[in-house]
């Protein structure tokens, strides 16, 4: 007997407080201040490993695919082309922004101190925005032309057959080294080591084009979970079967990791499915306490981030890397100058760092919250 989809409204703030909630956190993890190290917790893992930064990008896909399960329904009374249409332009402008992002702030300073345009030959193609964009593409025809149960199936293949393709090109032996594994060699070959991330210890792009195969599965995963939690409601049982799932696809990736070893910088399958299982169960708690409980304490301020996710991330990094770019005369840049010369002096170590990023990301919210304010909703 199939169950009754809910008849009453289908907004569930739990739901933009996971977004929001993404984004806060995706912000504080990119922009740490200077002048001490930051706590071990909030810096990705090196290789392999996981930490609550690891956390971060895998849970703002799979809060993608969360909302793509609210808003495929316009989907149904209209015609392939005008779903492609919405498709591709969604994809090029999510990517488009995303490589203007990397190349901003378009010019530089030559060796005589004149200004030239920075050489699109030497600009990364990849990034976290263009991740986004691929993302959502492949998910988006998925979800279109297949059935959910279809979607399942096909989220299992990608990750038993990305496990298969990172030992079968790799070097032989070393499959999942940080120079001979088969992500960067694909990069290598269709990218050129020009237009790879080169900020790391080695040329390597975490996010990179083959390590985006794994990553769309946490885009559907989030659709499932979405379409599943909308069929439910604000139900306990419907609630404690999500929490379930996601304590035995963590169990599952923890067994998985003893021999395809989590790594967010390849987005190994393990990886992938840790991630998923982590968030259902962090969904199923927030829909608990903010649905069935009725908890409304604080949860505005991740709303605002919520709805506006994708704008107020791009605006972080570009006002980031604009405070970067400003010398002051103490020869440190705004950013650190503020970070090193105030948080620093006020709360030394770790905790200075701390206190930067969060009042770079409360500098954002503000945006977002004026934005909200004004009915502004941008999307990208």
């Amino acid at each position: 007997m199939q169950e009754a989809i809910q008849p009453k409204s289908t907004r569930f703030l739990s739901l933009d407080v996971f977004r929001g909630l993404t984004i806060c956190l995706m912000i504080i993890v990119n922009t740490p201040g200077t002048g001490a190290d930051f706590y071990p917790f909030l810096v990705h893992a090196d290789w392999f490993g996981f930490t609550l930064a690891d956390l971060v990008f895998p849970s703002f896909l799979f809060a993608m695919g969360n909302a793509m399960s609210f808003s495929i329904h316009k989907w149904t009374n209209v015609s392939s082309g005008f779903v492609w249409r919405k498709i591709l332009k969604r994809t090029f402008l999510i990517f488009l922004f995303g490589f203007l992002m990397y190349w901003f702030p378009f010019v530089s300073h030559t060796a005589d101190g004149a200004w030239e345009l920075s050489p699109l030959s030497e600009t990364r193609i990849m990034g976290v925005l263009q991740r986004i964009a691929l993302c959502y593409f492949f998910a988006s025809l998925i979800i279109y032309y297949f059935s959910k149960k279809t979607a399942a199936i096909i989220s299992v293949i990608m990750l038993l057959g990305y496990w298969c393709l990172l030992y079968i090109f790799g070097t032989s032996g070393e499959e999942l080294g940080t120079t001979t594994n088969a992500v960067l060699r694909l990069d290598l070959t269709l990218l050129g080591p020009d237009h790879i991330y080169k900020k790391d210890s080695i040329p390597f792009d975490p996010e990179g084009l083959l390590s985006t195969l794994p990553s769309i599965v946490n885009v559907l995963a989030g659709y499932l979970a979405g379409v599943y939690v909308q069929r439910r409601g604000k139900d306990i049982g419907g609630v404690s079967k999500l929490f379930i799932a996601g304590a035995l696809l963590t169990l599952l990736a923890l067994g998985w990791d003893l021999i395809f070893p989590f790594s967010k910088k390849l987005w190994t399958s393990s990886f992938a499915l840790y991630t998923i299982g982590l968030d259902l169960a962090i969904m199923a708690v927030l829909i608990y306490a903010i649905e069935i409980k009725n908890l409304k304490f604080g949860l505005k301020f991740f709303d605002v981030f919520g709805k506006n996710p994708l704008f107020i991330y791009l605006f972080s990094e570009l006002f980031y890397i604009t405070l970067r770019l400003i010398p002051t005369s103490s020869g440190l840049d705004v950013f650190e100058w503020v970070s090193e010369r105030i948080f620093q002096k006020l709360f030394p170590g770790s905790l200075g760092i701390l206190v930067t990023a969060i009042v770079f990301m409360l500098l954002c919210w503000s945006l977002g919250w004026w934005l909200h304010k004004k009915r502004i909703y941008i999307k990208i």
